[in-house]
């Protein structure tokens, strides 16, 4: 049989170059740039080489998830890079070479590539499901996400710009996730850790603090007598008004921390915040991304092989190929380079995150702090 390469050949990237033949014959005059998603780089190559071809003053712009950037990162060094792990979310552009035939292309048609957060890319599901009630998948609503970035980059207006919408296949659970990162994405919520006295009153005296803002999330359990962090999330006009609520905040007196960019508080703490934990001793925290197959959590049990007590643990399945994991064990110190021999022979994702701050302030254990 036939090996048919889904984007390195030259006649598929000549097929995907017949999209920017639709849309020229669709739109023939004043466009100003066209933003494609870009994965192994055929849909690019070929929009990229068609458009330089018949209307060479269009830019032609790729857009990539910021942890899956194989395009960027090649386009930066001059020749084909490797990813080692590529981010999953938006799985349909997830490659971790672009292609031998795609890349001198896009290196010569493209003018540059945007890299959007998950965050954005929520947010960009919602819009087009605002504009034209259908949902697209993460990698689909890739070239939305990456034209609102350059538009507010650049302060762009009045100019016709293209989007391509490239996929639909969404996975039904995924959407929980999708609709709670929108409102991050859109910097229409800010998430913020804010420490106030622990005395009758003090709560309300906060509220009054924050005005007449939507609380969109509140955490907060007994810890220490004198003071109290809590977890709230507020409903905000702006990532600039964010910043002015925090300033506010401070200037009010309250120690305040942003955590709105903060992955782990995002993930997992929003979901934990319940005291700090008594008498665990060194605790190491980690966070995972599990493959979605049964069996995933056995092999991380069995390569731990009770060496170590876990003394946290959180999982939430968002209805993708991974699954994010949160997990602590009690590691003595003189046992460290083991526990990072178990971290490289596991074979999952990881990311240490013994210094995160909505750990530090959260979930750390009490002797640690």
């Amino acid at each position: 049989m036939t090996f048919v390469h889904p984007f390195d050949d030259p006649l598929v990237i000549a097929g995907q170059g017949t999209i920017a033949d639709e849309i020229v014959r669709q739109h023939p005059r004043d466009l100003t740039a066209i933003f494609v998603p870009v994965g192994g780089g055929g849909l690019l190559a070929g929009i990229g080489a068609y458009m330089k071809s018949v209307m060479p003053e269009v830019r032609v712009i790729g857009v990539e998830p910021i942890d899956s950037d194989a395009m960027n990162r090649a386009l930066k060094a001059g020749h084909q890079v490797n990813l080692e792990n590529p981010g999953l979310f938006a799985d349909g552009v997830a490659v971790r070479q672009v292609g031998r035939h795609t890349f001198p292309i896009v290196q010569s048609t493209t003018e540059e590539i945007v890299l959007v957060n998950n965050d954005e890319i929520c947010a960009a599901i919602k819009d087009i499901f605002d504009d034209t009630r259908t949902i697209v998948e993460p990698a689909g609503a890739l070239a939305v996400a990456g034209l609102k970035s350059y538009v507010e980059r650049a302060g762009i207006r009045d100019r016709h710009l293209v989007a391509l919408l490239s996929g639909a296949n969404m996975n039904f659970d995924r959407l929980r996730f999708v609709a709670e990162r929108a409102e991050l994405g859109e910097s229409r919520e800010a998430l913020l850790a804010v420490t106030i006295p622990e005395k009758p009153g003090s709560f309300r005296q906060f509220c009054a603090a924050i005005g007449p803002r939507v609380i969109t999330e509140f955490n907060y359990r007994l810890n220490e007598r004198n003071r109290a962090d809590v977890f709230v999330g507020l409903s905000v006009g702006s990532r600039e008004d964010a910043m002015n609520v925090k300033a506010e905040l401070i200037r009010q007196g309250y120690e305040t921390a942003d955590l709105t960019d903060n992955e782990l508080a995002k993930l997992h703490v929003r979901y934990m915040v319940g005291g700090h934990a008594r008498g665990v001793k060194r605790e190491r925290l980690c966070r995972f991304e599990f493959p979605e197959r049964p069996g995933a959590l056995l092999q991380f049990l069995d390569t731990l092989g009770g060496r170590w007590n876990i003394s946290l643990f959180h999982y939430r399945n968002h209805g993708s190929d991974f699954g994010r994991v949160l997990a602590a064990l009690e590691v003595p110190s003189h046992e460290d380079s083991a526990f990072e021999h178990f971290l490289a022979v596991l074979g999952y994702r990881f990311l240490v995150e013994d210094g995160n701050d909505a750990y530090r302030r959260f979930l750390e254990p009490s002797a640690d702090r």
